[in-house]
C-alpha cells in the first residue's frame, strides 16, 4: 500500500513539472515585451461602414495637418488579429511615417479575423463565404476619399502574414485602385492552391518581404502552416512569387539585385524588376528573418522565428510606396 501511495505521489509530483516546464517553455516561445504608444501628432478614430450586407470596421490614423489629396496606406492584419493588433505589431511604425511624411493610414478588420486571400486552401469563414473583400477594401479607400480628401490615385496596400496574401489579391485583382501592394511573410499560392483571376494588362506595382527562416510560410515555397496547425495549402518560393508579377507585367530580364549586411549577422538582399513603366516588382529577402514585419521598435513571439531590427520595414515599404506614382 505505501508502494502505491509512493508512486502515485511521484507521479503526480512528475505530472506538475512536466506541466509546469511546458508551461514555461510556452510562456517563452509566446512571450513579447511590451512597447509604448510612440507620441503622435493626429488622432486615431474608430470607423465602421456597409459592404457587402455585412458591417465592417476599421481604425484611422490621420495626421495633423495634413494635406489635401494625401496618400492612403491601408495595413491588413494577419490570421485571427485585427487591425489593432497589426498597428502595435509593426511597432506603430506606419503612423510614425504617416507623421513625418503626410499620409493617411487605415487598419481594417477581417471578416471574424480572416482575410480572403487567393488561396483555395483555409478552413476559415471568410474562405468559405467567399467574402468579398477586394470589394470592401475598394469602397473603404473611396469612402476615405469622400471624408477626408485622400487622392484616389495613389491608395496603397500593405499587409502581413495573411493580410500580406490579401494585398497580394488586391494587386491582382484590383490595380486600377491599389497604386502599390506590399506583401510581408507572404507568396503566391502554387496553382493548384489559386483562386484568384488577374485582370486583364498590369497589375499594381508589388513588394514582397520574406525572412529565409518564417516557420509558417516558407521562404522557398512549399506548405504553409505552423507546426503542422494552421494550413493554408502551398505557395510558390519567394522568389518565383516576384517572378510571377515581373511575368505578368512583362518585364523581361533579370532583376537588379543588391545586398546589405544588417545587425546580428544577417543580410538583407533586394531584387528589383522594372523596365522604366510605371509598375515595378520587388523582392526584399531577410536572411535570418522570421515570419513578420521587421523593425526596431519590438519583437514578435518567438514562436515565429526571429525578428530582425534591421531593415526597418515600415520605412522600406514607404520608400517602395512614395516613389509609385500615379500610372499614366
Amino acid at each position: 500500500m505505501r508502494l502505491l501511495r509512493r508512486i502515485f505521489v511521484w507521479t503526480f509530483v512528475t505530472i506538475l513539472a512536466l506541466a509546469g516546464l511546458a508551461g514555461a517553455l510556452l510562456g517563452y516561445f509566446l512571450y513579447t515585451p511590451p512597447q509604448e504608444v510612440p507620441h503622435l501628432s493626429g488622432q486615431l478614430t474608430h470607423g465602421s461602414m456597409e459592404a457587402g450586407g455585412r458591417v465592417r470596421t476599421y481604425l484611422l490614423y490621420v495626421p495633423k495637418n495634413i494635406s489635401r489629396a494625401a496618400p492612403l496606406v491601408i495595413v491588413l492584419h494577419g490570421s485571427g488579429q485585427s487591425g489593432a493588433h497589426v498597428r502595435s505589431w509593426t511597432g506603430y511604425g506606419f503612423d510614425r511615417f504617416a507623421d513625418e511624411h503626410g499620409f493617411a493610414v487605415v487598419y481594417p478588420d477581417a471578416f471574424e479575423g480572416y482575410w480572403n486571400g487567393c488561396n483555395r486552401v483555409g478552413d476559415f469563414a471568410a474562405n468559405k463565404l467567399d467574402i468579398d473583400d477586394v470589394g470592401f477594401l475598394s469602397a473603404l479607400a473611396d469612402k476615405l476619399a469622400a471624408e477626408i480628401g485622400i487622392d484616389p490615385s495613389r491608395v496603397l496596400a500593405a499587409g502581413v502574414s495573411r493580410g500580406g496574401h490579401m494585398a497580394l489579391r488586391l494587386a491582382l485583382e484590383a490595380p486600377s485602385r491599389f497604386r502599390a501592394v506590399a506583401a510581408v511573410s507572404a507568396s503566391v499560392p502554387t496553382p493548384d492552391n489559386f483562386k484568384c483571376k488577374p485582370a486583364a494588362g498590369r497589375t499594381s506595382s508589388v513588394m514582397i518581404m520574406n525572412g529565409t527562416l518564417d516557420p509558417l510560410n516558407p521562404f522557398n515555397g512549399g506548405s504553409v502552416n505552423l507546426y503542422g496547425f494552421m494550413a493554408r495549402g502551398t505557395v510558390l518560393s519567394s522568389r518565383q512569387s516576384a517572378q510571377y508579377f515581373a511575368d505578368l507585367n512583362k518585364i523581361h530580364g533579370p532583376p537588379v539585385t543588391t545586398e546589405t549586411p544588417v545587425a546580428d549577422g544577417m543580410r538583407v538582399e533586394r531584387s528589383l524588376w522594372h523596365d522604366g513603366s510605371a509598375t515595378e516588382v520587388e523582392l526584399v529577402a531577410i536572411y535570418g528573418g522570421g515570419h513578420g514585419m521587421p523593425q526596431p521598435y519590438w519583437r514578435y513571439p518567438r514562436l515565429l522565428g526571429p525578428t530582425p531590427k534591421e531593415p526597418n520595414g515600415p520605412e522600406v515599404i514607404w520608400t517602395f510606396f512614395a516613389r509609385q506614382r500615379p500610372a499614366p
